[in-house]
């Protein structure tokens, strides 16, 4: 064994909450226990109520159940998570809205220039047609005019 690394090997002094105390060695020279062989029901033939749980009932009492807490935070998270996805459900809601107030927008251009390329060819067809009537008028309204002018 190496020297100086290891705790000291006492006598110690065990005490038991039945009131019971015993020496023995240890490296720490004062022991607290809950049950010892002259209280335990195996070695007394007795059957008495031993709480198991007690360490954990005196933490839980001095410092909270540790349940709740951890019921809290689960809580705590799922809330937040509903938060987080209710609010990228309302970004994908305004981005879809916002695409198809563009595509909107896009597709009233596109029919407004739809509508003035098609009206574009009408009036000049109707401008020529105007002219040819126009010319087919005159030539009525001249055709009498020599039938006069030849009587």
């Amino acid at each position: 064994m190496k020297q100086g690394i290891h705790p000291e090997y006492v006598e110690c002094t065990v005490k038991c909450s039945c009131g019971n105390t015993f020496t023995t060695m240890s490296t720490k020279p004062e022991l607290k226990i809950d049950i010892c062989n002259v209280c335990h029901p195996f070695y007394t033939g007795q059957q008495r109520f031993v709480d198991t749980g007690g360490r954990v009932q005196r933490f839980a009492d001095k410092f909270g159940s540790a349940k709740e807490t951890v019921a809290e935070r689960e809580a705590a998270k799922k809330a937040a998570k509903a938060a987080a996805v209710a609010e990228a459900e309302a970004k994908k809601k305004a981005e879809r809205e916002a695409k198809a107030a563009e595509k909107a927008k896009r597709a009233e251009e596109f029919a407004k220039k739809a509508e003035a390329e098609a009206a574009a060819p009408v009036e000049e067809a109707a401008v020529e047609a105007t002219a040819e009537e126009v010319a087919a008028v005159d030539a009525l309204v001249e055709a009498p005019a020599e039938e006069k002018a030849a009587e």
